[in-house]
């Protein structure tokens, strides 16, 4: 699972995407409105965490931008302020949940899964194709044998090809998807883990595979 969190506070931050990376989800963290606006609109996330007092963009403003563009990803607003009608502001612009702060790290937890279970477009826990499965909980990956643990980036981009099956991801889709759009890393690096995961699946007797197209991408197909 992927989400979004926009906190200004950076040890707040790190401590809440420390908590949520340990309890197996993907974060990408952004410290003002401004930037969370802009990751919103160019990834995709399971779900969106948004400080409503931040720079730039307050997380209402932020939320209100979202939905107006037709973007219904899950959001929950964590925020300071306690009063009920900032709540009922909250709610009202689109939001899935709201949680005060201060807040303990186990409710934190407890509704972000709510709001993931409570998702339009639910992708489920396990994905299959062919012979293989692959569990978004536990990184593991199965193909009628003992199942395997991948590697983060390896999971993420067989997640990303899995998700996307029948359609072509370019090498520049993949890195940006994966990486962020930020990252210092080569276009090449795409290739190494392509080729990784191409070897993985045949050692595994895997009835799918990655193919190809010059100038296009990369998709996964079944052989039989």
């Amino acid at each position: 699972m992927k989400l979004l969190y926009a906190e200004d506070e950076i040890a707040m931050s790190e401590a809440v995407t420390d908590i949520l990376t340990y309890h197996k989800y993907t974060v990408d963290a952004v410290y003002d409105g401004a930037d969370a606006l802009y990751y919103a609109e160019h990834e995709k996330y399971d779900g969106i965490i948004l400080d409503v007092m931040m720079p730039n963009m307050s997380g209402l403003e932020v939320l209100t931008a979202l939905r107006q563009k037709g973007i219904h990803t899950p959001v929950l607003l964590l925020t300071a302020k306690g009063e009920i009608s900032d709540r009922i502001e909250g709610l009202d612009a689109g939001a899935d949940d709201y949680l005060p702060k201060p807040f303990a790290m186990g409710e934190l937890l407890a509704r972000v899964r709510a709001m993931l279970r409570r998702r339009e477009d639910f992708t489920p826990d396990i994905l299959t194709m062919g012979n293989v499965s692959l569990n978004r909980q536990s990184y593991a990956l199965s193909c009628g044998g003992e199942p395997v643990v991948l590697p983060k980036l390896e999971y993420q981009m067989l997640e990303l090809l899995m998700l996307n099956r029948g359609i072509f991801l370019s090498t520049e889709d993949l890195l940006t998807k994966i990486w962020g759009y930020d990252t210092e890393a080569e276009i090449g690096v795409v290739w190494v883990y392509i080729s990784y995961l191409r070897k993985r699946l045949a050692a595994m007797g895997a009835n799918i595979e990655l193919r190809a197209r010059r100038g296009v991408g990369y998709r996964l197909e079944e052989t039989t």
